[in-house]
């Protein structure tokens, strides 16, 4: 450990250096990204506590977070946070972590998010599909209209399914070439900050 000279002439220990972890977990930048996020969130159709929790979890360096830790840094109520993380579990955007002989609620967010969602979106897809094809077998063939559009949106279902298969292998082949922490990422992250 350094050491710094104090009047006397004696040494004394020097303050560690901040931990950077610690230093990230509770900076502005980060908050202003979690407000933001949720602000996106809320204009995009989502509540704005699901952007919330979901750029909390993603922002965290820790590998799960609880409930309890949630509803303070955000400062929401638990129902609010349980009923937010019971959502994004269900949309696949995050998932229950258990701790062994812990009653607590901890949450974790996949590193690939985005091809989670994607995988899990596409179960949705098929619960859709399914739904409008079970509709289309019980409405008399001489009501034209209501069939055409329940058999359009059976065949969108279907087709988006298709694609949604596609846009999931292309998405993995793309995030391997770019997925890449590079210099020039951390120097332009620095220079927007400034």
């Amino acid at each position: 450990m350094a050491k710094s000279a104090n009047r006397a002439g004696r040494s004394k220990p020097s303050a560690p250096p901040p931990d950077p972890t610690e230093d990230w977990e509770v900076s502005e930048r980060r908050r202003e990204f979690i407000e933001s996020f949720g602000v996106l969130r809320e204009m995009a159709g989502s509540p704005r506590m699901e952007g919330r929790v979901l750029a909390y979890l993603m922002t965290s360096s820790k590998p799960y977070v609880s409930s309890a830790e949630l509803a303070g840094a955000l400062k929401a109520s638990a129902g609010s946070i349980s009923g937010t993380t019971r959502r994004l579990i269900e949309m696949g955007f995050i998932a229950r972590h258990a701790i062994p002989g812990d009653r607590s609620h901890y949450f974790t967010v996949d590193d690939d998010i985005w091809g989670t969602f994607l995988a899990g979106e596409r179960r949705y897809l098929d619960r859709q599909r399914a739904m409008f094809s079970d509709l289309l077998a019980d409405v008399p063939a001489t009501l034209t209209g209501p069939r055409r559009r329940l058999r359009n949106a059976r065949n969108y279902m279907e087709w988006l399914a298709t694609y949604h298969r596609k846009m999931l292998a292309d998405w993995k082949a793309y995030n391997e070439t770019h997925n890449v922490d590079t210099d020039e990422e951390s120097a332009a992250g620095d220079e927007e900050r400034s």
